[in-house]
């Protein structure tokens, strides 16, 4: 599902009504929550950045899954000939050869259950494994 940035505004003025009324209840100035508001607000559209960037890498993915239906990527180098994107490709051949197997079975269709014995690893050690990844893509791209 992607992410819904109105849904989720509402939601953090609501949190944030409530617990600026709270911070009121018990004496602090206003000086101070408006400060506390301006980095919680920060947060938030950093956060919101991240989310809309993640959504739309997976998007990507499953994009460039569709287009090519037709190739049937059987290993590692097959996913690595496939790319396309320059500094993609460049930015992957720097990640551990267990990350890219990882890619590899996800675009395959495998679940994250699937993988974990196949590449012996955790389901967690996978997720944290991709988040990495993620990471590592949003400041190269």
């Amino acid at each position: 599902m992607a992410y819904n940035n109105g849904r989720e505004n509402r939601k953090w003025l609501i949190w944030k009504e409530t617990e600026e009324k709270i911070l009121r209840e018990h004496g602090v100035d206003e000086i101070t929550i408006e400060q506390i508001r301006i980095d919680d607000r920060t947060d938030f559209n950093s956060n919101r950045r991240f989310y809309h960037w993640t959504s739309n890498f997976g998007e990507h993915l499953e994009g460039m899954a569709d287009r090519e239906q037709n190739i049937e990527l059987k290993t590692v180098a097959d996913l690595l000939d496939e790319i396309e994107d320059e500094t993609l490709y460049r930015a992957l051949l720097t990640v551990d050869r267990r990350i890219l197997q990882i890619i590899l079975l996800k675009i395959q269709g495998y679940s994250t259950k699937e993988i974990a014995p196949v590449v012996g690893l955790t389901t967690g050690a996978i997720y944290a494994r991709l988040e990495h990844l993620r990471k590592k893509l949003r400041k190269i791209l």
